[in-house]
């Protein structure tokens, strides 16, 4: 059963939690970074993204930035723009998108669960971006930004959750630059507190990751490190655990995660759309933008139209966790097979586009000239990632995307 306990957090006073708080590390690069970070002395972005106070053209993975997050670290501590809580607890995040809400308990996993099945995966991880997280969570000795778990609801929780919401007023409480509402409330009954604790002992086989693959590995290396090193290691120190937000599954909505690509791997246009109709059903809809409606409909952007298309019967199998997904259709059938893409983790000739973007960015950038088709698929269903990690399947890189994205600053978990 998964282990999670409350700890005591590291957080902003109210009146400066718009000014601590800012997007993860990796949806941005420096020059963005330096941006957001521009008037806020107290941004964590000069933690997580140090280098933006650094010489333009400082190496992001050289010591200096490393030693610099830690410097900016401690002075947000001195002045009080971080403050530790005094007692271990839960808290409650919520995020509002569209008008719509989602509720997570923010507490700390345990490392050994990575390794014992506990927590499930369905993405692999890139070695450069895990150790860089796992770099600067030694050098700061904190989970600075919380992993994102989901887990199978739990009537219980949902109801403790539901009744601190609708009772206590939120620690914070604000819309950020991007437009998105987010919502944070301090458990302080410890008898609460044990029961979260419990439930999820007693009640939660299995935590998912949701997002946040790189920093779930990177933590967990760091618990099984240290544990290995210390020679007095009784599994109670508090490099055994880290941060997560853990959504149960019904809160939870993946969006779209679209692919445009740069060349036609050599074939004529005709050419590539008589390829493609071989193995799905092609309708032109047109100039207007055309979005995928079900399961094994896609749409496609090319010279100026859009393109219905359905995946035509021995192109999917919706019996297996991973040959129903559209994602692996569209790489097997036209990806690797028309257009030679045969690596997407590493080919330069594709990119891929958050549905956040809309598929207006789809359009643009085929329009411009820089890429020459687009791809839009229909999301991939929570049940699809669940079934997937129970079933210890790994997914196509670049198969999910959620929003909103869990904002860092609110609250960091000290080693």
């Amino acid at each position: 059963m998964a282990v999670v306990k409350p700890f005591k957090g590291l957080r902003p006073p109210k009146h400066l939690v718009e000014n601590v708080s800012c997007l993860p590390y990796d949806v941005m690069n420096s020059a963005e970074a330096a941006q957001m970070a521009k008037g806020k002395k107290e941004s964590l972005l000069h933690v997580t993204r140090a280098e933006i106070d650094l010489p333009a053209g400082t190496d992001i993975h050289s010591s200096v930035v490393y030693e610099k997050a830690v410097e900016n670290f401690e002075k947000m501590q001195k002045e009080g723009w971080l403050v530790q809580d005094k007692e271990a607890k839960f808290y409650i995040y919520a995020q509002t998108m569209e008008g719509r809400t989602q509720y997570g308990i923010v507490g700390c996993a345990f490392y050994e669960d990575y390794y014992n099945g506990v927590i499930l995966k369905h993405e692999l991880t890139r070695p450069d971006k895990e150790e860089d997280r796992m770099t600067l969570t030694k050098y700061t000795n904190a989970n600075i930004e919380p992993v994102f778990f989901s887990y199978r609801a739990v009537d219980e929780l949902d109801a403790i959750i539901d009744n601190i919401v609708k009772n206590q007023e939120p620690e914070y409480d604000f819309v950020a630059e991007d437009g998105f509402g987010h919502h944070f409330w301090v458990i302080r009954d410890a008898k609460i507190n044990q029961r979260i604790e419990e439930l999820f002992a007693t009640k939660v086989p299995v935590f998912y990751v949701a997002d946040g693959h790189h920093r779930t590995a990177a933590a967990s290396r760091i618990g099984k490190e240290r544990a290995e090193n210390n020679p007095n290691h009784t599994g109670k120190e508090e490099y055994n655990y880290f941060m997560a937000v853990i959504f149960a599954d019904k809160q939870l909505k993946i969006m779209d995660y679209n692919r445009v690509v740069q060349d036609l791997n050599g074939l004529s246009q005709e050419e590539f759309l008589t390829k493609v109709a071989d193995k799905f059903y092609m309708q032109k809809m047109g100039t207007e933008i055309y979005k995928p409606a079900a399961l094994h409909e896609f749409s496609m952007y090319i010279d100026g139209n859009w393109y219905k298309l359905n995946a035509k019967p021995g192109t999917y199998n919706d019996d297996d966790p991973i040959e129903i997904l559209d994602v692996n259709v569209l790489s097997k059938y036209v990806l690797d097979e028309i257009l030679g893409i045969k690596d997407l983790r590493r080919s330069n000739r594709i990119d891929f586009v958050g549905g956040i973007r809309g598929l207006g960015e789809l359009k643009k950038r085929v329009d411009s000239g820089e890429m020459k088709v687009a791809f839009a698929l229909y999301p991939v269903s929570m049940d699809q990632l669940l079934n997937i990690s129970d079933t210890g399947n790994i997914m196509p890189p670049k198969t999910t995307w959620f929003e909103p994205k869990l904002r860092s600053g609110l609250v960091i978990h000290k080693l």
